[in-house]
């Protein structure tokens, strides 16, 4: 016999656990991602306000370029990706977190 596709057979009780899985992975990836955000725009604005308060040290040469087109042209697109990468893995590493703990409590 075909079921109807409209309403789905579901338990209360899962659709209970599914919604707060969801609302704790969605605070707990909010803080990373502003976590994230605020170590982007620190470098993003700190790189500015290095030079406008410190031009003597950043204008020192360091291999052949000064440090601010050191930071600039080499350190800021690791530093960025590196960002990146932290928040996979830890984002990751969040969801199979609230997974396990859905599991434990199914059990």
């Amino acid at each position: 016999m075909l079921r109807d596709m409209a309403t789905p057979e579901s338990d209360p009780q899962e659709h209970t656990h599914s919604e707060s899985f969801l609302r704790s992975l969605m605070r707990r990836q909010l803080k990373l991602s502003i976590t994230c955000a605020l170590s982007f725009l620190i470098a993003l604005l700190g790189l500015p306000l290095l030079n406008y308060f410190m031009p003597d040290a950043m204008s020192g040469r360091v291999g052949g370029f000064t440090l601010s087109w050191l930071i600039l042209g080499i350190l800021f697109f690791p530093l960025v990706w590196g960002i990146a990468w932290v928040f996979i893995r830890r984002s990751i590493a969040l969801e199979e977190l609230e997974v396990d703990e859905v599991n434990a409590r199914k059990r």
